[in-house]
């Protein structure tokens, strides 16, 4: 991988980690402070607010500012937000200390995007989303554990030092190794807002909704699933947990190859992959060896259509101001993993049961696929009216 998307890579290995890690630490943070579990969980609340409400905002007022010094001031102002955390005398200064690095959160996602995108010729796009996109991956997969670890042994402010110091070595390579103008800064704040009207714009982050709603209403309650139904022990959960990082990690590196290939056609059959991947652990969970294949599947169509949903703002709909869009689009990411969990916990309670929860989510992905094909569909009439090759030609669409 080039030093330049390497360092942004772990700029979002950095910013994910402290995302998904503080799930790991909460017990240790509540007993400490003195609260209950559950408002320890509002840290968690805080943050995702943050990102969905804040991000957006945030990108706007920095649309005309320079991509390299910009990443370098989010990533300044969120090794400031783990500082202050890991210092934090008592509970209201941790949640002034996560909401700050929760409004560099999105900003920083999709100027990391939008300037890898920049560094590679015209069609690898999506390769190169995927790339920096492994930096969440291996957060998944690496970060969480080793930031449990460190609060085990020495408590979980020694977890927020630590991405401290991750994020100042990252903010290093950035300034060592990304070219200063590695992409023009071209749109207007307006020109941001013009592009979230376009309905096209809508309905990528509409299918990006869809889709994420459709991951976490079964991946919440995969835990259950594979004690309850499936019949693992606690202990092993956590190596099927591995397995499906791993299955996200294979399916970062494959969505981004295939989405550059074709990325309509691609995201249409990485969505129905996933639609019958949810579909086949919900009907065949009781049989073991069948639930680890299809763990390792779920994981490869969750993360290989990320790179797909985030190659169709930058590359097909967003025109000349992608920066506004692509944070639009992360915070509709958060929105989804949301909606899932809500609508996951909400079939519970209606006594549908597991299985049928997960059913519900491959039904999600579905749903996901059908709008995703009629966009290709779409897309593949205005190129024959262009009379260009099909698929090459979506900017002949009307917004």
């Amino acid at each position: 991988m080039p030093f330049p998307l390497f360092a942004l890579m772990l700029c979002v290995f950095s910013v994910g980690s402290a995302e998904l890690v503080i799930a790991g630490i909460l017990p240790n943070i509540a007993q400490d402070n003195g609260i209950s579990l559950a408002d320890a969980g509002l840290l968690v609340t805080a943050y995702a607010i943050g990102v969905v409400i804040g991000g957006p905002l945030v990108t706007l007022a920095t649309s005309r500012m320079s991509r390299k010094p910009l990443i370098l001031g989010l990533m300044g102002l969120f090794i400031a937000g783990n500082v202050l955390a890991a210092v934090a005398p008592g509970y209201p200064v941790l949640m002034a200390a996560r909401v700050i690095s929760a409004l560099t959160h999105c900003t920083l996602f999709a100027v990391c995007i939008v300037v890898a995108s920049s560094l590679v010729p015209a069609g690898k796009e999506a390769s190169a989303v995927s790339k920096v996109a492994v930096g969440l991956n291996l957060a998944t997969v690496l970060g969480v554990p080793l930031g449990v670890l460190l609060d085990q042994h020495f408590g979980w402010r020694a977890t927020f030092w630590a991405v401290a110091a991750l994020s100042a070595v990252a903010a290093l390579l950035v300034a060592l190794f990304l070219p200063r103008h590695a992409v023009p800064v071209t749109a207007a704040a307006v020109e941001e807002l013009r592009v979230l009207g376009n309905r096209r714009v809508q309905l990528a982050v509409a299918i990006t909704v869809v889709a994420m709603a459709a991951v976490f209403t079964a991946y919440t309650f995969l835990a259950p699933l594979l004690t309850d139904v499936a019949g693992f022990r606690p202990a092993t959960v956590t190596w099927l947990m591995l397995v499906f990082g791993i299955g996200s990690l294979f399916g970062n590196l494959i969505g981004g190859r295939l989405a550059d290939r074709a990325l309509m056609p691609a995201l249409v059959g990485i969505l129905a992959a996933l639609a019958t991947a949810l579909v086949l652990l919900a009907a065949v969970a009781p049989a073991q060896w069948a639930c680890v294949a299809l763990m390792f599947a779920f994981g490869v169509a969750y993360f290989a259509v990320m790179p797909g949903l985030q190659a169709r703002i930058l590359t097909s709909v967003a025109g000349g101001a992608p920066t506004l869009a692509v944070a639009v689009n992360i915070s509709a990411f958060n929105i989804g993993i949301a909606g899932g969990a809500w609508l996951g916990g909400a079939l519970l309670d209606l006594g549908t049961g597991l299985r049928l929860v997960v059913a519900a989510g491959g039904a999600l992905a579905g749903v996901a696929m059908l709008v995703a094909l009629g966009e290709l569909l779409r897309d593949r009439r205005a190129a024959r009216y262009a009379g260009a090759p099909a698929g090459d030609a979506p900017e002949a669409l009307p917004v």
